[in-house]
């Protein structure tokens, strides 16, 4: 059985229904849940930018390998300090280039 079972109908102008769609477009999720979302008092956020993805994908994997380091550093009691380093001026590389993409705003010509 749906958990959500009430339809609900409203009526919008022209200008509004395209606001509406617009917004809905933009945010990369359905009308139905971007309804549920504002009836929830968030505001839905515009879909994140393709590259976001990967460069998640990256931190991720960039993350595990410093665990990996810090694991072996704890069982070891030592440290491998260049591949430390090298992953460390990775993640803050990723780091700066994911805050410019998703968070920045974007830089005009």
């Amino acid at each position: 059985m749906r958990k959500r079972d009430i339809p609900f109908l409203f009526r919008l102008n022209k200008e509004e229904a395209d606001a509406f769609r617009e917004r809905v477009q933009k945010s990369g999720i359905s009308q139905e849940a971007y309804v549920r979302q504002a009836i929830s008092g968030r505001v839905p956020r515009d879909a994140p930018p393709p590259d976001y993805y990967s460069m998640m994908r990256e931190l991720h994997k960039i993350g595990n390998n410093l665990n990996q380091i810090a694991q072996k550093a704890h069982t070891l009691n030592v440290v491998d300090v260049q591949r430390y380093d090298s992953d460390m001026r990775k993640f803050d590389e990723v780091v700066r280039l994911v805050t410019e993409a998703v968070i920045l705003p974007e830089k005009t010509e």
